[in-house]
Parts: C-alpha cells; structure tokens; sequence
C-alpha cells in the first residue's frame, strides 16, 4: 500500500518536472499565478460593493493582480515557468487578458522584447517624439493630464495596442483576431459602464495604477533612447556587448533592506541580474544580484530618489527627446540617485510590442 503511494506521488512529482522549468518553480510560479488569478477576482468582485473602503482596497487588489500577470507575461516571454515554450505561451496569453494586453498577440510581445535584449537597444516601430511633434495640442493636453498624474502618453500607447492591426501596417493580418478581442472586452466594459458605472470606472482606476506601476519601475533602467527598427532591421552597434549593456542598465530594487517587498513586482528591478542573465527566473535575481554587486547600495538607484524623478519628470519626460550632453554610463547612476536631473523614459512597457 506504502509503495503504491510513493509510486504514485513519485509520478506526480516527475511529471511536473517534466512541465516545470524549474522543480522550485512549481512553488514560486504557481503562488505568482494564483495570487494573479485571485487578486483580479476578490479586487472584481469588491468593486460591487457598497461599502467605500472595501471599493479602494478592491481597486487597489485588482491593480496588484494585474500588474503580477503582465510580470508574468515577462517571466512566460523569457520561457522561465515551463519546460516548454507553447506553455509558457499559453500562460502569457492567458496572463494578457487579464491584464488588458490581449489585443496584439503574445509573440509580438515577446518579439519586440527579445530584440532588446539580444540587440542591447530599444527597437520601436512608434515615433512617439514624432509623433508629440507633429501634435502639438495633443502634446499639450497630454502634458496637462499628466501633471494630474493621468498617464495619458501610456493611454496613447495603449490606444495604439487595441487597434495595432488598424494602425500598424504590419499587423493587417492580425484585423480578425484584434476586432475579436475588442468586441469582447469593449461589450463587457460598455456594459459594466451602463448597469454598474461605479464598477467599470473603478476598473479603468485599478488599469490607471497598473500602467504607473509599470512605468515607474520602467523608467530608469535604461539610459538609451529608442530606434524605429522593430520592421526595419539596422544591425545594432552593441549588439552582443555585455560590458556596455550593464554600464547602461540600472537596477531600481524597492528595497534592498528587506527584499522581500521587491516580490511586489517580481523582483522586476533587480534589472542588471536580469540583463546580465535572462534565463534567470524572478526569484532567483536577488541571489544573481548579490553575486554581481554584493547588494552594495551604491549599485542602485534608490527607492526614494525613484519617487523624486517621477514626479518632478512627470511632464517633462512626455516630449523630451534626448540632448547630446544627456546623461549615460556611470554619469547617469549619480543623477538618478540624486533623485534630481531631467532623466527618465515613459512608454517602454513590453506590453506595447511596437
């Protein structure tokens, strides 16, 4: 009897070897999934309620849940959860609905962030810095919302995202399959708007939250800007430098003190152990971070000076295409720890895969 137990929890156990990547993923990705999947429903479900406060820990839970699944889309992207890549592309598209990113498809995503990772650059298809230029009331208007901190420019790039295959020639192939999500996601929305108005604008609150939680960790991991080369491939000058792709990779940790609160984000800021080794899974980046700096503070930029930065920059960085004498390399470690210099990037979300 004993032994037909073993046998069978030893089947168990190799199976999902088989499956998981990694024999502590199971653990650690599973907990992250749940808690994705569990934060979005309690949050959904607590924004009917009657009772107020109950609403803004609701909206505050729905926002957390979907920043955790769009960290997973990361996470499925670099094929970190399973064995297999069509797994973790099942879990990365499952993850882009529910966190509103399932109007262009996954591969795109992760197309767009592999050459950023392979090329050591920011390759784009939308000229935003154009685009502002040509569209000065837009930028204008733009700028006014974002000094009330409304992420309009991340609005504009989401827009772009819900009708990529109208907008971005490239994708015309994708129309049926775009025009299926929108139909989808717009009915439930229009709906919610009209029977429950104070539960769809308490969700477009928790997404608002979600996008500033993305781009705040975002904006200062990169002292480069962008090139509009994501259809139009130029071989990258540093591709494949690993020197110059750490010197111009900044880690922003929450908090070094007490790690833990870096789960927060998946661990999303321990951005040089990432660059420095993709096929490590979140939460093994501290460990590769330790290893590559000895979790000596003077290696990142600190949470508070983070909070500086993206308020004083707050509109600033909407049009602020980058000046000759703009900070790079070691010199831009010391400004962004100093929390002061008009540095920082908006738009950069991998969810935007153009």
């Amino acid at each position: 009897m004993c032994t037909n137990k073993r046998k069978k929890w030893w089947g168990v156990m190799t199976e999902s070897k088989a499956l998981i990547k990694n024999p502590e993923g199971l653990l650690y990705y599973g907990a992250a999934s749940g808690y994705a999947v569990l934060a979005y429903t309690l949050g959904f479900v607590g924004l009917f309620q009657d009772q107020l406060l109950v609403n803004l820990g609701a909206t505050l839970l729905l926002a957390h849940g979907m920043t955790i699944a769009a960290y997973l889309i990361h996470e499925c992207g670099h094929n970190l959860v399973f064995a297999h890549s069509r797994h973790n592309a099942l879990l990365g598209r499952f993850m882009s609905w529910l966190c509103g990113a399932a109007y262009g498809t996954y591969e795109d995503m992760r197309y767009k962030h592999f050459r950023h990772h392979v090329d050591n650059d920011d390759a784009v298809w939308f000229d935003y810095d154009r685009f502002f230029e040509e569209h000065p009331l837009v930028t204008r208007v733009t700028r006014l919302l974002e000094w009330f901190y409304v992420p309009a420019h991340d609005l504009i790039m989401h827009t772009v995202m819900v009708f990529t295959s109208f907008v971005i020639p490239q994708r015309q192939k994708q129309r049926i399959r775009n025009v299926t999500v929108v139909v989808i996601r717009g009915s439930v929305f229009i709906a919610l708007l009209a029977l429950v108005p104070k539960v769809a604008l308490l969700y477009a609150l928790a997404y608002l939250i979600m996008m500033h939680v993305l781009r705040f960790m975002d904006s200062v991991q990169h002292d480069y800007p962008y090139n509009t080369t994501l259809f139009e491939y130029e071989k990258p000058p540093h591709k494949g430098d690993f020197e110059w792709e750490q010197r111009h990779t900044f880690s922003n940790p929450l908090s070094l003190k007490y790690p833990r609160l870096n789960w927060l984000t998946l661990n999303f800021g321990y951005h040089n152990a990432h660059h420095a080794d993709m096929n490590v899974p979140w939460y093994r980046l501290p460990q590769l971070h330790y290893e590559l700096s000895a979790d000596d503070p003077k290696y990142v930029i600190p949470f508070v000076a983070q909070l500086k930065l993206y308020h004083r920059n707050r509109v600033e960085r909407i049009h602020n295409p980058q000046p000759d004498d703009y900070p790079t390399g070691p010199d831009y470690l010391k400004v962004a720890q100093s929390g002061s210099g008009p540095i920082g990037g908006n738009a950069a979300s991998f969810l935007t895969s153009f």
